[in-house]
């Protein structure tokens, strides 16, 4: 897979962008909605949704791709829905410690058992490309594969939730002393920031000086979307 895209960007409810660094392909691919809570972030309505994502993610900041050169119809949309939510599952429960779901393992391995998406080469630039048209179970079962070589790699034992008590967010932690927390500091790590500051400025209970508290994370508890 090639190697890590920068400026994925991420939208909060409230239009806010912020940059997302999902450390793999198909951690992407499971940003774009879901079902429950994460339905309020859909993204994918159309065909053309599917074809504009694979544009902006990786595949797309590795080798440019025109999204009229994908072939995609309303049942390659429902196959992606269907991969996105095993891609979520599996990757949450591995980032919790816990066994991935039988249902989840065979989805993903269903999408990746059809042909991937093809490289070559140009022939006047010599740039990296692909062959067109894309269909829509080619580029499914390059996310599935990417999936599978996180999920049985290395990298496994990194893929991590957003400590955020509000966001289920997943990524995989590439960071040099294995320490990354947040989704994004401009998120998530910025609303800890001024949580904490805002309790470092709160006076104490019962007149003592600020910043005493039971020592509970402030919002631990709480459910996390998705």
């Amino acid at each position: 897979m090639p190697e890590l895209a920068r400026n994925y960007w991420l939208s909060t409810q409230t239009g806010r962008r912020f940059s997302f660094d999902a450390g793999a392909l198909c951690l992407e691919f499971a940003t774009t909605g879901g079902e429950g809570a994460r339905q309020a972030w859909e993204t994918l309505h159309q065909p053309s949704d599917l074809a504009s994502w694979a544009a902006r993610s990786r595949l797309g900041a590795a080798t440019r791709i025109e999204p009229h050169a994908m072939a995609l119809t309303p049942g390659d949309l429902a196959d992606a829905v269907l991969l996105r939510e095993a891609i979520w599952f599996a990757a949450t429960d591995l980032a919790l410690a816990r066994q991935p779901r039988r249902a989840d393992l065979q989805a993903i391995n269903r999408a990746a058992s059809s042909a991937p998406m093809v490289p070559a080469i140009g022939m006047t630039d010599r740039q990296r490309t692909w062959v067109t048209p894309v269909t829509g179970a080619q580029l499914l079962s390059t996310v599935a594969r990417d999936a599978i070589e996180l999920f049985t790699g290395p990298n496994a034992a990194r893929i991590r939730q957003c400590a955020g008590p509000m966001c289920s967010l997943v990524f995989v932690d590439t960071s040099r002393p294995g320490r990354r927390r947040w989704c994004s500091m401009e998120r998530c790590g910025n609303i800890d920031k001024q949580r904490a500051l805002r309790a470092r400025r709160r006076p104490g209970p019962e007149g003592g000086p600020p910043g005493i508290s039971d020592g509970r994370r402030p919002g631990a508890g709480a459910g996390r979307p998705g």
